[in-house]
C-alpha cells in the first residue's frame, strides 16, 4: 500500500490521505484548510494525485470541516463515489457542509458588494446547493462494522472527540493501517473515551496538543467565575463557539451551574441555527455520549434559541448583562462577528474562547493581544476582557494520547507518522513519544508518499 499525505500534514487542518493498493484508491478524510491565508489558498488549488473519476471511496473520520469540508469541491469536480462514515457524522455533515457553503456565498456577496476583493466577481469555493447535493453520496456504517472497498477492508471505531468521531482501520495486502482521526479525552464532559487500537503495521496519529497539557482547573468553576465577573461588571459575555460539541458542552455546563445557583439567572442566547440543530442530534444520539436523556433535555432548554437574522439583530437592544453563544469558534465568520463589532469597544464585555485557535484566525490574533480586530473589512477597537478555557478541548493532550497508545494492542517498534498538528506540536509529540514509548515516531511531510 501507498499513502500520500495531501493535507493535515505539517499543519493542523485540511486532512486528506490518499491510500492506494494495486486495484483500489480511497481518500481518508477530505477536509478544508483553515487559518492562515497561505493555507486557505490550497483550497483553490487542484488536489494532487487525486483523479475523482478513479477514486473508489472517501472514508470520513468525523464531521468537522477540516476533515469533511472539501467533499463538495470534489463533488463539483465530478466525484460520484461513496462517502462512508458513521451515521451520526452524516447527520452532522448535512448541517456543517450546508452552512459552510452558505457562509462562502455570503462572504462572496459581501466582498463583491463592498468591493473588498481584488476579483471583480468573488466566487464561493462551493455553494450551499452544491453541499446539499454532495450529501447524496453519503453511506453510513456503525462502529466496529467491517466492510470492504475493493480489496481494502475497513472498520470504524469510536474515537471520542465529538459525536460520530472514529478512528479508521484499513487492511489490505497483508498490512493493517490506523488513522487516528481526532482523538478524544478520557475525562471529556460529554463524550466517552476513545477505544484502544488493535495491532497495526502503521499509525497516522493526530498531534493537535502534542506540546501542551490541558489545564486541570475545574472548568465548571472557571465558567462560573467568568459569568459572575461579567455580570458584576454589568457587561455581556460573548462566547465564540464551535457548533458541534463545544456549544453542547457549554449549554450543559451552564445548566448545571444554574441549577446549583452558582451563577445568576442571566438570559442565555444560542445565536446559531446550526448549533441548535446539532444540539437536537446530540439529544437523539444519547447512547453515544455520557449524558442521560434528562441531562440532554436540560442542556437543550437552558438557552433561548435564536434562529432568524431578525432575532439576532434584536439582541442589540439588550442593555442588561447576558450571555451570547454564537459561531464560529475561531472567530472566522458567523454571527459572533456582528456581536463583536458592537461590543468589543465596551470594556465591560468579556470574550471567552473555549477551544483551539488555529494560527491566522481572529481568535489566535486576539489571544496574542490584538488591540484592534478587522471585521468585515473594518478595524474595530478591542477593549474587551479576554478569557480562555483550555479545559474543554475535545482533543486528548500528549499525555492522554500516550496513555491511549499504551492501552492499545500495538507492537514494539511500530512506525507512527505524526499528522494534524502545528509544527511545534508535531515536534513536541515526536520528542515525547520517542522518550516515553518504544514506537518508531516521525513527522509526516506534506505531499510525502509512504509505502507500507
Amino acid at each position: 500500500m501507498k499513502i500520500a499525505f495531501l493535507g493535515g500534514s505539517e499543519t493542523v487542518t485540511g486532512s486528506k490521505f490518499l491510500v492506494e493498493t494495486n486495484t483500489t484508491r480511497v481518500l481518508v478524510d477530505c477536509g478544508l484548510y483553515q487559518g492562515y491565508k497561505w493555507l486557505r489558498r490550497r483550497n483553490w488549488q487542484p488536489l494532487l494525485l487525486v483523479d475523482v473519476h478513479k477514486l473508489d471511496a472517501i472514508l470520513l473520520t468525523h464531521a468537522h470541516l477540516d476533515h469533511s469540508g472539501y467533499i463538495p469541491v470534489l463533488y463539483k469536480q465530478g466525484y460520484r463515489g461513496p462517502v462512508i462514515t458513521h451515521r451520526a457524522t452524516k447527520e452532522l455533515c448535512a448541517i456543517l457542509l450546508a452552512d459552510s457553503g452558505h457562509l462562502q456565498e455570503e462572504d462572496a456577496n459581501f466582498y463583491s458588494k463592498h468591493k473588498l476583493s481584488k476579483h471583480e466577481r468573488p466566487e464561493p469555493l462551493y455553494t450551499r446547493a452544491m453541499a446539499d447535493k454532495s450529501m447524496g453520496l453519503f453511506e453510513t456504517v456503525e462502529y466496529d462494522e467491517c466492510f470492504s472497498v475493493g480489496d481494502i477492508k475497513v472498520t470504524l471505531q469510536n474515537a471520542g472527540h465529538i459525536l460520530g468521531a472514529a478512528s479508521i482501520i484499513i487492511e489490505a495486502e497483508g498490512k493493517k493501517i490506523g488513522f487516528s482521526g481526532d482523538v478524544g479525552r478520557p475525562d471529556d464532559v460529554l463524550m466517552r473515551p476513545p477505544k484502544p487500537l488493535p495491532e497495526l503495521d502503521l499509525l497516522l496519529l493526530e498531534s493537535t496538543y502534542g506540546n501542551r497539557r490541558h489545564d486541570k482547573t475545574d472548568p465548571f468553576q472557571q465558567l462560573s467565575d467568568v459569568v459572575n465577573n461579567t455580570a458584576n461588571a454589568g457587561g455581556t459575555l460573548l462566547i465564540p463557539c464551535f457548533a458541534v460539541g463545544r456549544s453542547q458542552t457549554l449549554q450543559y455546563m451552564l445548566a448545571v451551574l444554574l441549577k446549583a445557583k452558582r451563577i445568576p439567572q442571566l438570559p442565555i442566547y444560542l445565536d446559531s441555527p446550526m448549533a441548535i440543530d446539532v444540539s437536537d442530534i446530540y439529544r437523539r444520539y444519547a447512547n453515544e455520549h455520557r449524558l442521560t436523556h434528562a441531562q440532554c433535555y436540560s442542556m437543550c432548554n437552558t438557552a433561548i434559541y435564536i434562529r432568524s437574522v431578525e432575532e439576532s439583530k434584536a439582541l442589540t437592544e439588550m442593555r442588561s448583562p447576558h450571555i451570547i453563544i454564537a459561531g464560529s469558534g475561531m472567530v472566522t465568520g458567523g454571527r459572533i462577528l456582528h456581536h463583536m463589532k458592537r461590543l468589543l469597544p465596551d470594556h465591560r464585555t468579556t470574550v471567552l474562547l473555549t477551544g483551539y485557535q488555529a494560527g491566522g484566525t481572529r481568535g489566535a490574533k486576539m489571544l496574542e493581544g490584538a488591540e484592534v480586530v478587522k471585521i468585515h473589512g473594518k478595524w474595530v477597537t478591542n477593549n474587551a476582557r479576554l478569557e480562555v478555557m483550555h479545559g474543554l478541548s475535545g482533543h486528548g493532550d500528549y499525555i492522554d494520547i500516550e496513555q491511549w497508545l499504551q492501552q492499545s494492542s500495538l507492537h514494539k517498534g511500530m512506525p507512527i507518522q505524526l499528522i494534524h498538528g502545528d509544527p511545534d506540536a508535531l515536534e513536541g509529540m515526536r520528542d515525547h513519544l520517542r522518550c516515553t514509548t518504544n514506537f518508531d515516531v516521525d513527522i509526516a511531510g506534506y505531499q510525502q508518499i509512504y509505502t507500507v
